[in-house]
């Protein structure tokens, strides 16, 4: 594992996408917290398997791949069945993030995790660097571009920390309210700093 693990996080809209493009352009290996999520329920994983054992086979789209939007049917007002699916995947997820973090080989590793603090997952990286942008912002740039509407967007930001919760938990804080050659601009100076650091450990 490289020697300096970054966890970047943000609420939906933030713009944590854009600003890991930026740090992979600048030639620093990220896992992403909602790809592995995906991959540990992929054809043939155990994590599928365990899934299809416990709700069944209807739980499968056609192809085998898991419907998701059944599986969220299944769980949604019931909180022991969510407590069952958080307790299978959560140690898988996390065991998958460390092998793809332990695999790393750039000066320093980017954790991309929407749920960074509200998981814990802050444990696992040296450094938490959270995109802030308003609330307002927030529901503007996703309305603009998820085509949803407000209410599903205010649940979304409801369901994670605070914005006030997650500037205080945050190592460093990147400030996405302007264009996006400023964004580049602050991405670069952090990763300087990050480069600084992980030649210190």
């Amino acid at each position: 594992m490289t020697n300096l693990v970054v966890g970047l996080t943000g609420g939906i809209g933030s713009g944590k996408t854009t600003v890991a493009n930026i740090f992979a352009e600048l030639g620093i290996e990220l896992v992403d917290a909602d790809i592995v999520a995906r991959e540990v329920v992929a054809i043939g994983s155990l994590g599928l398997t365990k899934i299809t054992q416990h709700f069944g086979a209807d739980i499968l789209n056609s192809d085998s791949t898991l419907n998701r939007a059944k599986l969220r049917e299944h769980i949604f007002s019931k909180p022991e069945e969510l407590e069952w699916l958080n307790a299978l995947l959560h140690p898988i997820i996390r065991a998958e993030m460390l092998k793809q973090l332990d695999n790393t080989r750039s000066p320093y590793s980017i954790l991309i995790a929407p749920l960074l603090f509200e998981n814990g997952l802050d444990r696992l990286v040296d450094r938490t660097l959270l995109v802030d942008i308003s609330p307002e912002q927030q529901r503007n740039r996703t309305k603009i571009r998820d085509s949803v509407t407000a209410e599903q967007i205010q649940k979304i930001i409801d369901s994670q920390a605070s914005r006030e919760e997650k500037l205080s938990k945050a190592d460093d804080v990147i400030d996405n309210h302007g264009e996006r050659s400023a964004l580049r601009n602050k991405v670069v100076a952090l990763h300087n700093n990050y480069l600084k650091l992980s030649n210190n450990t």
